[in-house]
């Protein structure tokens, strides 16, 4: 049985509650990552979360938003 390539790791993934970004947050979990993952809407950022598991924590935060992004790293 192989390791999961990224096991230990921690992703983030901006846009990440829908399309492109939902389905990297998706496959970082399948290959072992814990993801963070951002979005405007609280409703569909829940939503994603509830699908992708407990490997994955919602922020809302607008990425084009220096003060969201800067909160978003000041996570912990």
């Amino acid at each position: 049985m192989n390791t999961p390539v990224l096991e230990g790791r921690i992703a983030l993934v901006t846009g990440g509650s829908k399309g492109i970004g939902f389905g990297s947050a998706q496959r970082l979990i399948e290959e072992g990552a814990f993801v963070y993952i951002t979005g405007r809407g609280k409703e569909a950022l829940d939503t994603a979360v509830a699908r992708l598991g407990s490997s994955a924590i919602g922020i809302e935060a607008d990425a084009s938003s220096k003060t969201d992004m800067t909160a978003v790293a000041e996570q912990n």
